[in-house]
C-alpha cells in the first residue's frame, strides 16, 4: 500500500495511522510536522509545481520500499496558506518489525526536507516575509542514508 498525497487540505492523522494498522504488521512508525510559532510568524506559504512535486514524492518512496520490506508507506504534505500549529506533512510506514518501520520514517522526512520540490515563505506580524533557506543540517541528514 502507498499514498502519496499534496494538497491544500488538512488529514486525519488518526485516520492514517489506522490505514498503516490495518495492514496487519508488527511496526506502524509516523512522523507529523507542524508550522512553527513564534518569533512573529503569522504564517507560511507552501508552494509547488504539481508534476514536479508529484514525481519526487514517487521516487523517495521507491527508494524507501527497495530499501526496507514496508507493508505501507503514507506522504501527506500540505501546500498553500498555513497558521503556526496547523499540520503541514505527515509520514508513516508500517512493516512487519519496528526496525523497517522506524528507519524508513526517518529516512522519508530526511529526503522530504532536501529532495522534494517546495517553496516556502515566512509571513511575519511586522509584515516583513521572507524565502525559508535550505540548511546545512537537513543535507547533512539526509546524507547519512547514503545515495
Amino acid at each position: 500500500m502507498r499514498q502519496i498525497l499534496v494538497g491544500e487540505a488538512d488529514f486525519d492523522s488518526a485516520a492514517l495511522l489506522g490505514e498503516l494498522e490495518s495492514l496487519g504488521g508488527g511496526a506502524v512508525a509516523s512522523f507529523m510536522g507542524v508550522v512553527r510559532g513564534g518569533d512573529g510568524l503569522t504564517a507560511m506559504r507552501l508552494d509547488h509545481y504539481p508534476a514536479m512535486t508529484e514525481r519526487a514524492l514517487a521516487d523517495i518512496a521507491v527508494r524507501a520500499e527497495a530499501r526496507w520490506s514496508l507493508l505501507g508507506l503514507v506522504i501527506i504534505h500540505r501546500v498553500g496558506e498555513l497558521r503556526p500549529g496547523e499540520r503541514i506533512v505527515f509520514v508513516g510506514t508500517a512493516s512487519a518489525h519496528r526496525a523497517a518501520a522506524l528507519d524508513a520514517c526517518h529516512f522519508l522526512i530526511d529526503w522530504l526536507k532536501t529532495e522534494a520540490p517546495f517553496w516556502k515563505k515566512e509571513s511575519f506580524a511586522d509584515g516583513e516575509s521572507r524565502w525559508v533557506a535550505a540548511r546545512c543540517e537537513d543535507d547533512q541528514a539526509t546524507a547519512r542514508w547514503g545515495a
